[in-house]
């Protein structure tokens, strides 16, 4: 019998070792930090479409995930970016909900192919949250953009304007985004509502695969063997698009008329400050983000939230553009938490800079 002895010693620390680790782990679990449900510990996917503009990497991702932090320090954000492949979007969406992620907010590559990785997510309980561009068929829970047609309208509605102050003659180009972007088929809509009755004849207009600036600038280069001098301005849906344009007119010898974009990107203020591209849009990423990562903790909380309207049957929040040309590009820098004008007024711009009043101070 004495042999017995640290047997029954070693069994009651082992029964006293298990009591004390499930009370932790209630303990935890009451304080929010367990694993899963309820925003403590939860996993979020982050999907991205394309690297063809910088800002997913830059601006969209670390901003998000910021805010995650914010809201829920022991949450992890998946972040994936699926190089334009719509494809390769659904691996990642499937990967992730094998990691179990308990949301996913997607940038989809292609609005309608999405709508798989919606059902799918769905029929997992997980919520799926539409950023910038929203889904077609399937509708996620939530979606979160910029006003999408509002910015082709403005940006259209801003060249207008200049054409006729400045009493150009000839037609317009329009230079669309990605055919399989519904967001991009809103700036096109939207685009339409400002050129279509504008008195300026629409002389051709193209859906460009994936956004790719060089396909942009290859259209554009044929329509300038086409129509020449009678191209009064091209309306292009982004900066991408539209630095693909500019760089046509310039491999072609040809004065580069009002130009378009989209995106405030560093590049395309430096172009706006050069006199080269004639305006952009300012949709500050870190409210959408940051929009995005609190709608995403509600869900992670269990409610459900409501939009401030609806898109193609979606709860939707859409956020105003503003329109941004050389004559605000100083106050829009000096407010911007996104571009400073130390990144915009480099070596070349510099002199443009100083002459627009675009300086590090504001």
């Amino acid at each position: 019998m004495p042999r017995r002895r640290p047997l029954t010693l070693l069994t009651a620390a082992l029964i006293a070792l298990t009591l004390a680790a499930t009370g932790c782990a209630a303990n935890e679990a009451a304080d929010g930090k367990g694993g899963g449900g309820g925003g403590g510990g939860d996993k979020i996917a982050f999907l991205m479409p394309d690297i063809a503009s910088p800002r997913y990497e830059l601006y969209d991702s670390p901003l998000f995930e910021a805010r995650i932090k914010e809201l829920c320090g022991d949450c992890e954000v998946i972040y994936q970016n699926a190089n334009a492949d719509a494809s390769r979007q659904q691996q990642q969406a499937n990967s992730a909900l094998a990691q179990g992620v308990s949301a996913i907010v997607i940038d989809p590559v292609d609005s309608n192919a999405a709508a798989g990785i919606v059902g799918t997510a769905r029929a997992q309980g997980v919520p799926v949250i539409a950023y910038d561009r929203p889904v077609l068929g399937t509708a996620p829970d939530y979606y979160i953009s910029f006003d999408n047609e509002k910015i082709g309208e403005s940006i259209g509605l801003s060249l207008v304007e200049e054409l006729r102050a400045s009493g150009a003659q000839g037609g317009l180009l329009q230079v669309n985004g990605s055919p399989t972007d519904a967001a991009a088929g809103l700036i096109k809509q939207g685009i339409h509502n400002a050129i279509d009755d504008s008195g300026f004849e629409l002389l051709a207009e193209y859906d460009t695969p994936d956004w790719q600036p060089a396909k942009a600038q290859e259209w554009v280069g044929g329509q300038i063997t086409r129509f020449g001098d009678g191209i009064a301005g091209v309306v292009a849906a982004n900066d991408g698009t539209g630095g693909g344009a500019i760089a046509a007119f310039k491999a072609a010898g040809a004065p580069v008329p009002p130009v378009t974009g989209n995106d405030f990107e560093v590049a395309a203020a430096q172009r706006i400050v050069a006199g080269d591209q004639y305006n952009t849009i300012s949709k500050p990423i870190k409210i959408v983000a940051e929009a995005a990562a609190e709608v995403t903790y509600q869900f992670l909380q269990g409610e459900e939230p409501a939009g401030e309207t609806t898109l193609f049957d979606t709860p939707a929040q859409l956020f105003e553009p503003t329109v941004v040309t050389v004559d605000n590009l100083a106050e829009v820098l000096a407010g911007s938490d996104q571009l400073t004008a130390a990144e915009v007024c480099t070596g070349q711009y510099a002199a443009a800079c100083e002459a627009a009043g675009v300086t590090d101070a504001g």
